[in-house]
């Protein structure tokens, strides 16, 4: 095993236990052998529709930035007044140093915006998920999830001592037969948790159908909307104004880390009491940093561009319906849909990596999917549009993937 320090490498022979770090290397040369090996390739300037890498400038095709606010101007400008208005970082959590009056403001602009009574910063959107049901829901009551449910949402059910229902992606029969299950069970308190977009796939959830659901059985609907915030939806409020029930969602936890500039962050919305109670009880927000105020001055700039004009929002959807088509006449297999995230399937894990590689050797970032993020056997590219996407780039962008896949044999001459 060696050790950096610095600029120099050194050998560790202090080692413990030598035989677990023999282990971890067996443990990744076997994730490389399998070709599951996950790689991290340098940005050196940046997000956006364009990026440059060491190997020069590349259409960027993989990034959650929906809107492109990641280097919007107006984002940049607010992050470096609030950088100098309110400096670099609060050096403790709120509770203990007191909070700023631009982290109350951007709750509150939050709340308003998707629709609910107040809202929480957290640090990540996966704390939002891991310190939302434990202060909540106890051993008397019910978590029912989708069996697709994003990991930080199986993770923060797995804090809580709730009993937990799984039903089958986005099925509502086996969503019924769940609800009818905690309720034989005697359940106190039952919550229905889904994501809003399901972000390997793009599929949108049946929130109109869940929301009569948990209606029917008394039953809780949380949705984490972190693929939607920004651009679902006719005003971009998400998923729940696209499927028609806007305001009539118990619990939405979003991030800031997408469509709302890109940077980090998350947050939790939704009533007054639930959010007071995890000011007090959920352990990610007690026990960790607030938000830098630049990135909260930008993420506020972020939802005055929002609330003033659906222009991105419009963008982002006609990109969408253009690329969706023209991959498609290009020979290459796609996820139905009409979200922005367009999975190309190739299933083979190898075919996904090699598929990346060449696609980045002709001038398109594009990552590959492969288990443990998604399923065996079904590894794909996920595509991402953006609003900085302009036709032209588009029509090079397909040309390029046709080239690749007809390369590969994935797509025919």
């Amino acid at each position: 095993m060696t050790v950096t320090q610095g600029n120099s490498t050194t050998s560790s022979t202090n080692s413990s236990s030598p035989q677990f770090y023999t282990h971890l290397r067996e443990e990744l040369t076997a994730i490389e052998a399998a070709g599951l090996l996950k790689s991290e390739r340098l940005i050196l300037g940046p997000q956006g529709g364009k990026i440059n890498t060491e190997s020069g400038e590349l259409i960027n095709m993989c990034a959650n930035n929906y809107l492109g606010l990641s280097s919007h101007p107006a984002l940049i400008k607010a992050a470096h007044e609030a950088l100098d208005s309110h400096g670099f970082g609060m050096s403790s959590v709120r509770f203990i140093c007191g909070t700023q009056d631009i982290h109350r403001e951007l709750e509150q602009r939050l709340a308003t915006f998707l629709g609910t009574e107040d809202c929480i910063l957290y640090a990540a959107a996966f704390d939002a998920n891991g310190g939302l049901f434990e202060p909540l829901l106890g051993e008397q009551d019910a978590i029912i999830s989708d069996a697709l449910n994003h990991a930080s949402i199986i993770d923060g059910v797995r804090l809580c001592k709730a009993k937990r229902y799984r039903y089958a992606h986005n099925d509502m029969e086996d969503l019924e037969r769940c609800l009818k299950q905690a309720k034989a069970d005697n359940a106190r308190f039952s919550m229905v948790f889904t994501d809003g977009v399901f972000s390997m796939d793009g599929t949108v959830a049946q929130l109109d159908v869940i929301r009569q659901l948990c209606d029917k059985y008394g039953a809780l609907l949380g949705v984490d909307d972190c693929h939607a915030t920004g651009f679902m939806g006719a005003r971009g409020r998400g998923t729940h104004e696209a499927r028609g029930i806007f305001g009539k969602v118990d619990v939405i936890t979003g991030t800031l880390g997408k469509a709302l500039g890109g940077a980090s962050g998350g947050f939790t919305a939704g009533r007054r009491e639930v959010i007071d109670l995890l000011r007090q009880r959920s352990r990610p927000y007690l026990f960790s940093n607030t938000l830098m105020p630049a990135i909260v001055g930008a993420s506020i700039e972020a939802l005055n561009l929002l609330e003033a004009s659906t222009e991105l929002r419009d963008r982002l959807e006609r990109n969408t319906v253009y690329f969706r088509k023209a991959i498609t006449d290009a020979g290459f297999e796609i996820k139905p849909g009409t979200h922005p995230i367009v999975p190309l399937m190739v299933y083979d894990a190898v075919v996904a990596q090699k598929l990346s590689r060449r696609l980045y050797e002709l001038g398109v970032y594009a990552v590959g999917f492969f288990y443990p993020v998604v399923p065996q056997g079904q590894a794909r590219i996920r595509v991402q549009m953006s609003a900085v996407h302009d036709e032209a780039t588009l029509q090079r962008a397909v040309g390029i993937f046709r080239q690749a896949g007809e390369e590969l044999g994935l797509v025919k001459n």
